[in-house]
């Protein structure tokens, strides 16, 4: 934000409580505010998010929040460590806004669109379900900058006094290009504050980047902090497979995101829940088989096993071998349902027949979803 001059708070983050008076006594503000940096909202209401009136409070405050389990409706029940705090000048708010840019795929052409709101501080889900209304929504051209017309627009629609509205306009220009420069799928600032002198300040942002364009981007790219990432989800990106924890207990091995979608979706249908999203793509050596294994396995609520896989570009008898060998290697001992249909399938049914590692083979998508369900139950 700071790059594109986009107002923001002076501060400076860190993780060493002692350190925390002496940034605030620098920050040269009467009262600061001490921020809890985890990837999730709600931080205030979990305690993640404290005003200091001095130096000594704030150190106060930040031997309280680093260390802390923070919990918030986006953590989930088992929250997340705090390791790192932002402290920041407070400032006295006259009035909290809503701001974002966002990729709308309902339109023909999935175009950004900016949308506004006078209910800021709250979430934009929520308003959208309850007061739609009070939303602005403005479509841009993808290839061309948004117009100070356009941000007029959304500025009266705020019923903004006169002398903001040109303030605003130029602030939604320049997060616009950010939007566009950086490649974003997501850019928001939740709250955009009317300060008592009367004038715009970011509190607190949220950008969501477009991974496929990551490696036009290195600066943002080093900015990744793995120990805010499931622990699984960085192991999978090192072995390359596409995983996504969830909180059943069916885990799923699967190759092809469509497969794995429709794999998660028959195993609710059939009265159980998926552990995971796990796509191990058209190359699923044995090495990757059992990596993917692993990955499944760390996983504590995992009760059963769910391998579903298409045989393409792979060869289904491969990939049984490759089980084979991942099972056998790992003494893995949790319940597990095979499905492999396509390239040598019935080869790939002999040799899991043949070998000593126990396994329920299954044909149907659903027949494969129901066994497996009973087994997690």
């Amino acid at each position: 934000m700071k790059e594109y001059e986009i107002p923001v708070p002076r501060g400076t983050m860190t993780d060493d409580p002692a350190e925390a008076g002496k940034i605030a006594s620098t920050i040269g503000s009467e009262r600061v505010v001490v921020k809890a940096q985890i990837h999730a909202g709600g931080r205030g209401k979990g305690g993640g998010i404290k005003v200091a009136a001095s130096p000594e409070e704030a150190e106060k405050a930040a031997h309280e929040i680093i260390g802390m389990q923070l919990v918030t409706h986006q953590t989930g029940p088992e929250g997340k460590e705090v390791n790192k705090i932002l402290i920041e000048e407070a400032k006295e708010i006259r009035q909290e806004l809503y701001l974002g840019i966002v990729i709308d795929r309902s339109r023909h052409s999935e175009q950004p669109v900016v949308m506004a709101s006078a209910a800021g501080g709250m979430e934009i889900e929520v308003v959208a379900a309850e007061n739609p209304e009070k939303i602005i929504k403005v479509g841009a051209n993808p290839v061309a900058s948004f117009s100070p017309f356009q941000g007029r627009k959304i500025a009266y629609g705020l019923g903004l006094d006169k002398p903001l509205v040109s303030e605003l306009s130029g602030i939604i220009q320049k997060l616009y290009r950010l939007f566009i420069e950086k490649d974003a799928s997501l850019v928001e600032i939740n709250p955009l504050v009317i300060t008592a002198d009367d004038h715009f300040l970011a509190l607190d942002a949220k950008i969501n980047f477009d991974d496929d364009a990551l490696y036009r981007h290195p600066e943002i790219a080093g900015l990744r902090d793995p120990d805010e990432e499931d622990p699984l989800e960085v192991l999978a990106k090192e072995t390359e497979v596409n995983y996504i924890k969830l909180d059943g207990n069916v885990g799923c091995m699967v190759n092809g995101a469509g497969l794995a979608m429709t794999t998660m979706d028959l195993i609710k249908m059939a009265g159980a829940e998926p552990a995971n999203f796990l796509d191990v793509g058209g190359t699923a050596s044995p090495e990757r088989i059992e990596r993917a294994f692993r990955i499944l396995t760390s996983d504590k609520n995992v009760r059963a096993i769910l391998v579903n896989i298409f045989g393409g570009i792979v060869r289904c008898d491969r990939v049984a071998q490759g089980i084979i060998e991942a099972a056998s290697n790992m003494d893995l001992k949790l319940p597990m349902v095979v499905r492999l249909q396509g390239t040598n399938a019935e080869e790939a049914r002999r040799i899991m027949a043949e070998s000593t590692v126990k396994f329920d083979v299954a044909e149907g998508l659903y027949e494969a979803a129901e066994k497996v369900a009973q087994m997690a139950h």
